[in-house]
């Protein structure tokens, strides 16, 4: 039986599959947490020439947490649609070592997220996020294509 499940949500039409398939199945036995982590890494990489001014990334972080905001409301408006209150959670780091530091530190039963679906070299070259939760989780995961 499934108790608590994580559904990790970036604003990509997979993951908003994902959730929807998780209040499809899980919405009346489990709790259903959302996680958006931000990636500092990532936005390290797109930053401008101004990432090297005092409090750009203070402004950076602010405004992910602003989007996650926004993010947590779209789903719980999908999730009333359920009946279901969802409960949220923002996490800081790499995506794919977050996620699963999530599931192991909370009673996580069950991950269901969304795949970006790479393959070939930008799978090898870029990495997947659902490939290595999948590999490292210690709880069963689902991947919405």
């Amino acid at each position: 039986m499934t108790d608590h499940v994580l559904v990790p949500l970036d604003a990509s039409p997979l993951s908003e599959r994902a959730l929807e398939f998780a209040l499809d199945e899980y919405a009346d036995d489990a709790t259903i947490t959302v996680l958006h982590v931000l990636d500092f890494v990532e936005a390290g990489y797109g930053a401008p020439m101004e990432a090297s001014l005092p409090g750009y990334w203070e402004d950076w972080y602010e405004s992910e947490e602003a989007n996650a905001e926004q993010l947590f409301e779209d789903a719980q408006a999908t999730a009333d649609e359920y009946g279901v209150t969802l409960e949220t959670e923002t996490t800081l780091g790499k995506p794919a070592r977050s996620i699963v530091e999530f599931a192991d530190t909370e009673p996580v039963d069950h991950v269901v997220m969304g795949s970006h679906g790479r393959s070939g070299v930008s799978r090898i070259l870029l990495g997947s996020v659902a490939e290595t939760v999948l590999r490292r989780a210690h709880c069963p995961v689902t991947i919405i294509r």
